[in-house]
């Protein structure tokens, strides 16, 4: 059975977005002074800008989608930066497979 702590994180049309422009963070957010947008991951601050929100706001989206599993969250100095999990993704897709 699916969880329905990844099922409420997908419910969110802003976060499958932020899923969406993640699968290719440079042709969706500026280059960051700290971390590289594929091996780190995106700062929350872009995210919120681009989502057009505030931070607290994409920080708790992006909290709902590391609790499913769905993305990884790094710190690098007093910001926090988020990528897709791939794997997690991919388990995802094979347990939807196997249940539909």
């Amino acid at each position: 059975m699916l969880d329905a702590t990844v099922l409420a994180a997908l419910a969110s049309p802003r976060r499958l977005q932020v899923l969406q422009w993640l699968r290719d963070p440079r042709a969706h957010f500026p280059p960051q002074r700290d971390g590289d947008l594929v091996e780190d991951g995106v700062c929350v601050l872009f995210i919120a800008s681009k989502l057009g929100v505030a931070q607290p706001t994409a920080t708790a989206h992006m909290q709902a989608l590391a609790r499913a599993g769905l993305v990884t969250a790094k710190r690098i100095g007093q910001w926090t930066f988020y990528k897709r999990d791939e794997a997690g993704l991919a388990a995802l897709k094979q347990q939807i497979a196997e249940e539909l």
